[in-house]
């Protein structure tokens, strides 16, 4: 097997523009270089550049690895709380075409050089080498498995009734690239965001290796912070069991944890602060892991969130087309492994619901994410009333908490734990492979 390319959707506008730092071609036009701006016609269905229509076009470099674009005000923590604008420099090739009415524009990388800036974007250059191979090797592993999965047929991940709502969010949502540069996929901020050489040694390191179990490639996932326990896969996506996605222990013995499907046990969980790798407010590896945006807040193992009644009616129409009056209160109906929230109900003073999974949860009851749904609640009652005036949350982890925890896996780089032994931490029936 050589090298993949992959296709990465960056941004998306009825304008584009961009700055090629270098000699690019199209297939009409030989030489192409300096800035750039193509828009979208007037009927929605074109792309207009250079006094021109097309369906799409690519611009291609003369030199991979001498020629580079750059994008203006490309969009980093889509819905999140650190949401803005950037302008971002790529390596590769950018092709833009039209998709929900907007143009997107996409880039055509090798996965190695992807891989760079992902781990550089979603970490930082001062990190452990053993993190960031460690890292390198999932992140490789779940990329290569979204390309793949583009093949199968798509999955139903949204269901409505008249009493439930179940939806979540996965590699099904892109239809006309691989992945997409950010978040919902893995950060990827170009070249512009590669500082140093502990990135490139870390993928040259690591290169072409991926997780495997029972001959497929693992869909590796990761979050910020597992909370102490990991989250099995079925409870954030489909209904499916991934031997390599299951609950473990954020601790030198993985093996023992609570039941944290139990409520009591969760409570009990979630408003102690027990020891963990995760559990760790050293500012040294916060930095390893979280950018600047990150950590304009630090309260990730433990934290807590108050939404007040007038608030939460908001919430629950804006973000869920939800009305259910004042509400009366929220009741988990269902947890997974590592405390997080599945089904929850909502009862009104008109009604009630119940919404899932764990992504759902977290965007109906925030502007941006809840920074995860593993939290119990407590009301908060004014002047003797029948209807909370407020509803204190009380929450564990950051992300949805499976496979690799970013800093428990950071810590465990301090420590001295070598790439393997992080990996066989977090996915305890994965094998390594080099594929190419």
């Amino acid at each position: 097997m050589n090298e993949p390319y992959v296709s990465v959707g960056v941004l998306s506008g009825k304008s584009i523009k961009f700055t090629l730092k270098g000699i690019y071609s199209t297939d009409d036009v030989a030489i192409v270089t300096g800035e750039q701006e193509a828009t979208l016609s007037d009927s929605g269905i074109a792309i207009v550049w250079n006094g021109k229509n097309y369906t799409s076009i690519e611009f291609t470099p003369t030199s991979y690895d001498g020629d580079s674009f750059e994008l203006e005000d490309v969009v980093i923590g889509v819905d999140f709380h650190w949401q803005r604008k950037e302008r971002q420099q790529f390596r590769g090739s950018i092709r833009l075409i039209v998709s929900d009415g907007n143009l997107t524009a996409v880039n055509i990388v090798k996965v190695e050089d992807y891989l760079i800036s992902v781990i550089s974007s979603e970490m930082s250059s001062t990190s452990s080498l053993p993190f960031l191979r460690a890292h390198a090797v999932i992140s490789r592993s779940w990329l290569l498995a979204q390309m793949r999965h583009r093949s199968t047929p798509r999955v139903d991940s949204f269901r409505r009734s008249d009493t439930e709502i179940t939806r979540w969010w996965d590699h099904d949502d892109h239809n006309d690239f691989d992945v997409c540069a950010d978040d919902h996929c893995q950060r990827y901020q170009g070249i512009s965001r590669v500082k140093g050489s502990a990135a490139h040694e870390a993928v040259d390191d690591t290169c072409g290796m991926v997780l495997m179990f029972n001959g497929e490639l693992c869909d590796a996932r990761f979050s910020k912070c597992c909370g102490g326990v990991f989250e099995e896969f079925k409870s954030c996506w489909g209904d499916i069991h991934l031997p390599y996605l299951v609950a473990g222990r954020d601790t030198v013995n993985p093996v023992k944890y609570p039941d944290l499907t139990e409520e009591n046990e969760a409570r009990e969980w979630i408003l102690s602060c027990p020891a963990s790798f995760c559990n760790n407010n050293d500012e040294h590896i916060l930095s390893q892991v979280l950018n600047n945006y990150d950590r304009e807040r630090n309260d990730f193992y433990r934290w807590t969130e108050e939404i007040t009644q007038e608030k939460i009616i908001r919430l629950l129409n804006e973000r869920s087309g939800i009305n259910v009056g004042e509400v009366i209160d929220l009741i988990p109906l269902q947890r997974g492994t590592s405390g997080r929230i599945i089904r929850l109900r909502i009862i009104g003073t008109e009604g009630e619901i119940v919404i899932g999974k764990e992504l759902m949860i977290r965007r109906t009851l925030s502007e941006s994410h809840l920074l995860s749904s593993a939290f119990v609640v407590d009301r908060h009652f004014k002047d003797g009333g029948n209807v909370p005036d407020s509803f204190i949350l009380h929450g564990a982890g950051w992300g949805h908490g499976v496979g690799l925890c970013q800093i428990g896996a950071a810590v465990m780089g301090e420590k001295g734990y070598t790439f393997d032994e992080i990996l066989r931490h977090y996915y305890p029936v994965a094998s390594i492979v080099k594929l190419y």
